[in-house]
């Protein structure tokens, strides 16, 4: 291995890939290295936007060669921003995000860059969709990897549980295919193990009949929230697989502390009608409404408040059950908030993703429970007043730690930080000491570490 100045790698990589190349002195270097967290500025040597699965080996092996750090950029969503490294090459995807609907087969083949509005929209114009996040700006494959909690997760299960197969190349350069008859154990590890394995360049995504769902957003005056939350934890104890419901706390149109209720019905509209009827009435609803729309128009909902460029910073909690205690932790932390644009969001697993074997993929929690989300937002850097940065950090980890003694151990690994390595393995239940064989087997030179638990234990 010999050590290479950033113009060196960079003049390499330009003259063997047949992407988009920056360094730091060049024009659109900031705009190449920004992702959606606005707090996060690192200065990677080189950043290379792949075209294609062969730019990506080129990229990875001349990054190796040389001795330089590697990170991944999907989506570019991840809050911790992982996909940019400082002093690093980073592989860029974002002109890889061709995706074709086979209608027939019902799948859809996406390129390792698609967001997850690039496969929603054309497989909703064929009357189809998937299960996916709950935002479109998402990179599809890095949220598949890790989960993917959304609307559908009853009726469809997690986005990982819709993925077919992949194309990756290894850290290693060896292009392979992870498939249920090619590299098994491969495609075992990549449905919920997260980006530790290899680069994703492409991958197949199991497609379902989907028509308009029944969906929305109900919002509560703050006085009711201890009510409202302590309805829908009655209600969805007895949903049905057709109804997902996300609930929390945002900031309502007074300037005060909002209870929302934001239900997905992916069955019969008539049947809808009735099962979401319940919600209507956990209290006194001042705004938002439920009807039918298409999923793609359902899952822009969360997207205004959360533009990117923001600063943000997230915790997570799985809780088995809304106890009276969480509720009242939740609704206090809302009032408490430093940010008005700041996010307490209860993500619901049921149905169809929890018959799911524990170890069937790598994804352990196949359990009824909530993923509880703690999202800190405020002002870009430079606009932001001196200190606001530790106020809201200190504000999620408050929260976190509050929720923690009722919580499942671990918590969800596309949300966790790069410094949860315990708190990942724990996730991971049973299956860690498994994954972490597929680490050795597949990046013996923890090349990849997107998740903490295997940059900590490999190396």
């Amino acid at each position: 291995m010999t050590q290479m100045t950033g113009s060196g790698v960079g003049a390499r990589l330009r003259a063997h890939v047949r992407g988009q190349v920056w360094e730091h002195d060049d024009d659109g270097y900031d705009a190449a290295r920004a992702v959606w967290n606005g707090a996060v500025d690192r200065r990677p040597t080189v950043v290379v936007r792949c075209a294609d699965a062969d730019d990506v080996r080129t990229a990875l092996l001349v990054a190796r060669e040389h001795g330089v750090p590697l990170s991944v950029r999907g989506g570019g969503h991840d809050w911790a921003g992982r996909a940019v490294r400082d002093d690093g090459v980073v592989l860029d995807l974002a002109a890889m995000r061709g995706v074709r609907v086979d209608a027939d087969a019902l799948v859809a083949h996406a390129e390792g860059g698609a967001l997850v509005a690039d496969v929603v929209d054309p497989a909703a114009a064929q009357g189809l969709g998937t299960a996916t996040a709950v935002v479109r700006g998402v990179g599809m494959a890095g949220m598949t990897m890790a989960g993917g909690y959304g609307g559908l997760v009853g009726r469809f299960g997690l986005a990982l549980d819709n993925l077919l197969s992949a194309d990756v190349v290894l850290p290693d350069g060896t292009q392979v295919t992870a498939a249920p008859d090619e590299d098994a154990e491969l495609l075992w590890a990549l449905r919920g193990g997260g980006g530790n394995f290899g680069v994703v360049t492409a991958a197949r995504y199991r497609l379902h009949p989907l028509g308009p769902v029944l969906g929305g957003m109900l919002l509560f005056p703050g006085h009711e929230a201890v009510d409202v939350l302590r309805g829908y934890r009655d209600v969805v104890a007895a949903a049905p697989d057709e109804l997902t419901v996300m609930a929390g706390l945002l900031t309502g149109p007074t300037g005060e502390p909002a209870a929302f209720v934001a239900p997905t019905w992916s069955g019969d509209l008539a049947a809808g009608e009735a099962a979401v009827a319940p919600l209507t009435r956990l209290g006194t609803p001042v705004g938002g409404g439920v009807g039918p729309m298409p999923y793609p128009e359902l899952i822009r909902m969360f997207e205004a408040g959360s533009p990117p460029g923001r600063s943000y910073a997230l915790g997570t909690r799985w809780l088995p059950e809304l106890t009276d205690d969480a509720v009242r932790t939740l609704v206090d932390a809302a009032a408490s908030s430093p940010s008005p644009s700041s996010l307490l969001a209860l993500h619901h697993f049921h149905g169809a993703g929890a018959r799911v074997a524990p170890d069937a993929t790598a994804f352990a929690l196949r359990r009824d429970h909530l993923l509880a989300e703690v999202i800190a937002a405020w002002a870009p850097p430079g606009t932001d007043p001196e200190g606001a940065a530790a106020e809201q950090q200190a504000w999620v980890d408050e929260v976190s730690a509050a929720l923690a003694p009722g919580a499942l151990p671990g918590g969800y690994p596309n949300i966790l930080g790069p410094d949860d390595a315990d708190r990942t393995r724990l996730g991971f239940g049973a299956n860690a000491d498994r994954l972490l064989a597929a680490k050795r087997r597949y990046d013996p030179d923890g090349v990849l570490s997107a998740i903490g638990a295997f940059r900590a234990t490999v190396s």
